[in-house]
């Protein structure tokens, strides 16, 4: 809930939002908190996109832990052209992350000005093209650098990731909360690493607990978006700069691939609402 007003005072005027030339839906991917698997969803359902035959970029915007470069297997530094920025591409996804411009194991130690600067350059300063969605993974948490894109970026939507456990969902219920106080529209919660299948066993292991994404949707009023398996093949295709979602054919592929099309599925449905307008005492 935001902060009353005086009773005299003028209502606040919201920052105008300019879109981004040629960006038809900007997609939000942000989590309450770190280790979630908020990067590695946002990199499969970018590929899932292109693989359905979207034109898709992915802008990594978690600008000190910027892991998008190894889990799509780039690492090249990007180009310039007529004072633009080309982005890097892979699996049919146009990439920019700080990680191409400060590559290996040195830190980042920037504050808050020279943050909100270059996420402004990765948004207006890259030469996106024509694309039907801009994944941006975002950093965890509800921190300087999510606000200072959400407010200035016109965003469709955003997906929350968690897991089943009760320290992820408290947090998840935070993110929540951030969006809809800067009317963010919420597409949906996933909750992440849901069971662990054992192989070669027809067993399944909730190892962070059961069903507490879904009853969070309910409870916070929001889309659940569905499962996703601790998997590992997940983990070894990120580490190893082929995701999952790339692998045709291959079935552990669908649920990332389902998840696009809820994805895709929710931003029209919000398109068609409309903005929404909240009036406050």
């Amino acid at each position: 809930m935001s902060p009353q007003q005086p009773r005299n005072a003028p209502p606040q005027q919201e920052q105008p939002k300019q879109p981004i030339p040629g960006v038809r839906s900007l997609i939000a991917v942000g989590s309450g908190k770190g280790g979630v698997g908020k990067t590695t969803v946002a990199v499969n359902l970018a590929i899932s996109l292109a693989k359905l035959g979207r034109k898709v970029g992915l802008l990594d915007a978690d600008v000190y832990g910027p892991n998008v470069p190894l889990m799509m297997g780039k690492h090249e530094a990007p180009m310039g052209a007529n004072d633009r920025i080309r982005p890097i591409e892979s699996y049919g996804v146009k990439l920019m992350s700080i990680g191409f411009l400060n590559p290996g194991d040195k830190p980042l130690v920037w504050r808050g000005p020279m943050l909100h600067s270059v996420i402004q350059q990765f948004l207006r300063g890259v030469d996106w093209g024509e694309l039907d969605y801009l994944v941006i993974d975002l950093p965890p948490g509800t921190g300087d650098v999510a606000l200072s894109l959400i407010q200035s970026a016109p965003i469709s939507g955003a997906v929350i990731v968690t897991t089943p456990s009760a320290v992820s969902l408290e947090d998840a219920r935070k993110a929540i909360n951030m969006f809809g106080q800067v009317r963010v529209p919420i597409l949906g919660l996933v909750e992440n690493m849901s069971y662990l299948l054992v192989p070669g066993l027809d067993q399944r292991i909730d190892v962070f607990g059961h069903g507490g994404g879904k009853r969070t949707a309910e409870q916070m009023n929001v889309h659940f978006l569905g499962e996703l398996a601790l998997n590992p093949e997940v983990r070894v295709g990120g580490d190893t700069g082929r995701p999952i979602a790339t692998r045709d054919g291959d079935p552990q592929a669908e649920p990332f691939r389902e998840l696009a099309r809820r994805i895709e599925a929710r931003c029209q449905e919000e398109q068609k609402a409309g903005p929404k307008i909240t009036v406050e005492d």
